[in-house]
């Protein structure tokens, strides 16, 4: 039986052709039998995409082989094409959908003006040294909050964000500026929409700003349910959410009874079909597998 795989990843690099990118990026896919989901734009690229484990492989070293890409950040995790309805490569403004493609600034080495990179041993390192002088560290989550419904940081900050879009309007509410003299470690995911969220705390006056290196991917690799994670991780595609270890708490609470879960449904009303947390017996019904204060309008 074949062994599949499924790659996250990305690179802020310029591109000064992003179509002709994104036609090779997708023979290249087809060519592998992958399925997935690729972004390009003139500031990198970024993608997810599964198969068999030697066409995974191939891909990853043809892409890296692309000179702008020789520094692609990739993670590695269970699952397959199987995971994923088909092979997507578009061109976008943005490879992370912040709504501020005129702010961001990159290089061949990256993002300008980020925040500090921390791998998890040296995270860990941080907080140590902070205590010691007094000081506590903020995790600031930076993805969508329901998201943290099943898998955060212990005592993040969650910001309330429906989407990425909705990030700089809350950095700009004021709701956060007395966080702007702490030190303030960004996660998401994978660590690319912390490359972006870190640079526009840094723009609007964060003095100290960290991101996790990998993200929460890379942490719960190092440390599985033995660190600093609760929970478990949502992630973009069939598979809904994993866990880094049999330990893994379940913290998510379904909204029909409370029962624990990590279970998220799209709710049984086909004009509403909102993504929410519900058990298995609860999701086992219609009449419960919906809003339970009413569908939003």
């Amino acid at each position: 039986m074949a062994l599949n795989r499924i790659v996250l990843y990305y690179a802020f690099t310029p591109l000064p052709d992003p179509d002709a990118v994104r036609l090779w990026q997708r023979a290249l896919g087809e060519k592998l039998g992958l399925r997935g989901r690729i972004l390009i734009s003139k500031d990198g690229i970024n993608g997810t995409v599964g198969g068999e484990l030697n066409a995974v492989k191939q891909y990853v070293k043809t892409t890296r082989e692309h000179p702008a890409f020789r520094n692609l950040d990739v993670k590695w995790s269970d699952g397959g094409a199987e995971d994923f309805p088909r092979l997507s490569v578009k061109v976008r403004d943005e490879i992370v959908s912040f709504g501020a493609p005129g702010e961001l600034k990159v290089d061949q080495d990256g993002v300008v003006g980020g925040g500090k990179h921390l791998r998890p041993e040296e995270l860990h390192q941080l907080i140590d040294a902070k205590k010691a002088s007094g000081d506590d560290v903020v995790f600031f989550d930076g993805r969508n909050a329901f998201e943290a419904q099943i898998g955060k940081f212990k005592d993040a900050i969650v910001p309330d964000v429906a989407t990425t879009h909705d990030f700089i309007k809350e950095l700009d509410s004021g709701k956060y500026d007395d966080l702007k003299d702490k030190p303030v470690v960004t996660y998401c995911t994978g660590g690319i929409r912390c490359e972006v969220l870190s640079s526009l705390m840094v723009n609007r006056g964060f003095q100290e700003v960290y991101q996790l290196d990998g993200g929460i991917v890379r942490y719960g690799e190092t440390f599985g349910d033995a660190g600093l994670w609760e929970g478990s991780l949502y992630v973009f595609d069939q598979r809904m959410h994993l866990e880094f270890t049999p330990d893994a708490k379940t913290i998510g609470e379904c909204v029909r009874c409370q029962a624990p879960t990590s279970k998220f449904e799209n709710c049984s009303n086909a004009e509403c079909r909102q993504l929410t947390l519900y058990c298995s017996a609860c999701a086992a019904d219609p009449q419960t597998q919906r809003c339970p204060d009413g569908c939003p309008a």
